[in-house]
């Protein structure tokens, strides 16, 4: 199976079981998969997040993600327990399909990862 069509049919696999679990079956954007890595990756699971804070799990997410490609680097937990991330090196320009080509990627090696799939 060619990569592209083995990374598809995972995502796939992944937005339907996070759908059904998390949305009740309403199908999860991006963005949406994203935030639920962040609330993963910071431990807080029933606690009610401002704007502000669903940024800031976004971006924890988004570094999360990316630190397997070598971009983020953990560096230590704050006192409240946010994770927080060094840059190593710049994301490249990358076009909008791109960027999200990407994302799917690093998000199904997470869940992977975390034997979800």
């Amino acid at each position: 199976m060619a990569r592209d069509e083995e990374l598809k049919e995972r995502w796939n696999v992944l937005v339907d079981k996070l759908s059904n679990q998390f949305a009740g079956g309403d199908i999860l954007e991006l963005d949406a998969i994203i935030y639920l890595v962040g609330v993963q990756e910071l431990g807080q699971y029933h606690r009610k997040y401002k704007k502000n804070d669903k940024l800031d799990l976004m971006h924890i997410a988004i570094c999360r993600l990316l630190e397997p490609y070598g971009y983020y680097e953990f560096e230590f937990f704050d006192e409240e327990g946010w994770p927080h991330y060094k840059i190593k090196e710049e994301l490249p320009a990358l076009k909008a399909g791109e960027q999200s080509v990407l994302m799917k990627e690093a998000i199904v090696g997470y869940f992977l990862d975390k034997e979800y799939i």
